[in-house]
């Protein structure tokens, strides 16, 4: 018996790091808004006639057999083997592929964890509703990391759609947004600019500063925040030509957040792709590297797509995804 999963990265729209306990506390009226994408993050259990553990990350081409005893310290593939020891599974062959480049900041980790999560889920029998499965993810994946993680990057994978994450004290909500979905892609560039992402946001210095009452985070929060609220306005009322804008204005707030976001050849993509045609351009993720993408009216995206070609960039291509996180025996 086999089982495969699956579950789709995203493109974070606005609102990144608020997301992050207990930031978003802080700022009334806090969300992130996201769409998840077709580039899915892939894992298969098969069964083995002992109770060893073997994983196999195809994207890294590194893979380990353990006993279970052995997996909370294993380091070569810490995330596949915690998350196995915490489902508690025994005897299997646990296989995983990304269909994102390395480090792409589109959340492809997240993605793994959520596929891992729901493969381990069936093949162990655990009935858990989505909300619990995310919390799995999210706290095995902190464990992992060794620092706090954001909250929405693992709702796009395990729903899907463009939606927002609205961040209430007590528990974030997720609402789906009144999008067409092929509005919204037919609009957007996505690129990998051939350098890995190294994090440009670093998530726990920035949470450091917040609460230590740093009054330049704080203010950079405050605006994040509001124009996260004002993209979802602009999003759900069709109006492209002010979503570009909450774009732009979103990528200038990044950027006074944690200047390392950005990169020279990334700004030398950005000129390039606004040349083009292009409205807006945000740096997917923490930024440092990895992908971006463009906000561009659909008569001007060939030109766009062209530019950033011209510039060195391996154009991606995607459907934004209805569809989250998939789990099929066979």
């Amino acid at each position: 018996m086999r089982i495969s999963a699956s579950a789709p990265t995203r493109i974070d729209l606005a609102g990144g790091t608020i997301d992050i306990w207990p930031l978003y506390l802080f700022h009334a009226g806090a969300q992130t808004l996201n769409a998840a994408i077709s580039l899915r993050a892939r894992a298969w259990i098969d069964t083995r006639p002992d109770n060893r553990v073997e994983l196999v990350s195809e994207d890294i081409d590194k893979q380990e057999n353990l006993s279970f005893d052995q997996l909370p310290g294993d380091r070569t593939l810490p995330l596949l083997a915690r998350l196995t020891h915490r489902f508690g599974a025994r005897g299997i062959r646990l296989t995983t592929r990304g269909e994102s480049p390395a480090g792409a900041g589109i959340a492809g980790s997240s993605a793994m964890n959520v596929a891992i999560c729901g493969a381990l889920a069936r093949h162990t029998s655990l009935t858990l509703d989505p909300e619990g499965l995310l919390e799995i993810a999210k706290d095995v994946e902190a464990q992992v990391i060794g620092v706090p993680t954001g909250l929405q990057d693992y709702r796009p994978a395990i729903y899907g759609g463009v939606a927002a994450v609205e961040l209430h004290p007590g528990g974030p909500k997720r609402v789906g947004l009144s999008v067409d979905p092929r509005e919204l892609e037919r609009r957007i560039v996505l690129c990998y600019t051939g350098e890995p992402r190294n994090s440009g946001t670093n998530n726990w210095e920035i949470t450091k500063r917040h609460i230590d009452g740093d009054t330049h985070i704080f203010d950079c929060f405050e605006r994040i925040r509001d124009t996260a609220a004002g993209m979802r306005e602009a999003l759900e009322r069709g109006d492209w030509e002010q979503t570009a804008k909450c774009l732009a204005t979103e990528w200038e707030n990044r950027k006074r957040l944690a200047p390392g976001v950005t990169t020279p050849a990334m700004e030398s993509l950005i000129a390039r792709a606004a040349a083009a045609g292009a409205q807006a351009a945000k740096v997917c993720g923490a930024g440092g590297g990895g992908c971006l993408f463009c906000l561009a009216d659909p008569n001007d995206v060939t030109a766009v797509r062209e530019a950033l070609a011209i510039g060195g960039a391996q154009l991606l291509e995607f459907r934004v995804e209805t569809t989250g996180l998939e789990v099929t025996l066979a």
